[in-house]
């Protein structure tokens, strides 16, 4: 991965291209002079399905979940 390194004052002027940047693989990392303050990077995505029922039994819900609530308590 390319890295490329953009001094927080440009990067503020240059958003726009930077996230082209990041779009297309490279890293940027914002300085402020010569510390290093944030990196900013692509997103992964997930391209698998989500799948119900991998975690059975992990939630439970009561049931008198959709009875009213008693006057007053809300």
């Amino acid at each position: 991965m390319t890295t490329k390194t953009v001094d927080i004052a440009e990067a503020q002027v240059h958003l726009p291209d930077l996230l082209s940047l990041v779009s297309s693989g490279v890293e940027v990392v914002f300085t402020k002079g010569s510390t290093p303050i944030a990196r900013l990077v692509a997103m992964e995505s997930s391209t698998a399905p989500r799948l119900p029922g991998l975690h059975p039994g992990a939630i439970q819900t009561s049931d008198d979940f959709d009875e009213p609530l008693p006057d007053g308590n809300y």
